[in-house]
């Protein structure tokens, strides 16, 4: 009996698709995905139905990935729901910094699924939901007197900041942004 070593189909396809889809955007072919996975054109299909399939789920799991990141960036900053909020824009400005950054995945996906019924979509607003909620709790513990719309605001400012710092780093888009933040938070 052999034992298997190496990651299977399944996980050969999420982590090509991972990188691809990040890489090149959703846009990427079928061909490239099986070759850079290695695998055969029927793992695919059997696993995820298709690429639709595979691209929902490596959105699923990189939404989950960062949502962690984001509360593992507010927990270091300590109790102080102020600086955990602003912990966030300096996670941003690291992200930004690293060498492979290509913008924000979700903005990306959902200006290239061209399909308004894509199940990646709803992946995206349900991942944004949970980043808004985080941010509302803090600003609740902050005592802060429109903590949804702060939330939004926080948001908004961090898809600002993940855009701009795809295509203008040097202009420093999480150090601004973090700026702004103080001032919702002081609002």
């Amino acid at each position: 009996m052999t034992t298997r070593t190496g990651p299977g189909p399944r996980e050969r396809l999420l982590d090509a698709a991972k990188e691809l889809t990040y890489q090149q955007g959703v846009g990427v072919g079928v061909d490239a995905l099986l070759k850079a996975a290695n695998v055969a054109r029927r793992s695919l299909y059997e696993h995820f139905g298709g690429k639709d399939g595979l691209i929902t789920e490596v959105l699923r799991l990189s939404a989950a990935e960062d949502e962690a990141a984001y509360q593992r960036a507010m927990q270091a900053a300590g109790d102080d729901p102020r600086r955990r909020l602003l912990a966030v824009f300096d996670r941003l400005g690291d992200v930004i910094a690293e060498p492979d950054f290509r913008g924000c995945r979700y903005l990306g996906a959902e200006l290239a699924l061209a399909d308004p019924g894509h199940p990646g979509h709803d992946v995206i607003r349900r991942y944004r939901e949970h980043v808004h909620d985080l941010l509302e709790g803090e600003l609740r513990a902050l005592d802060h007197p429109r903590p949804s719309h702060a939330a939004d605001q926080l948001l908004l400012l961090i898809d600002g900041t993940l855009a701009v710092g795809a295509v203008r780093p040097e202009t420093h888009p999480a150090a601004a942004a973090r700026q702004l933040a103080e001032r919702i938070l002081d609002d």
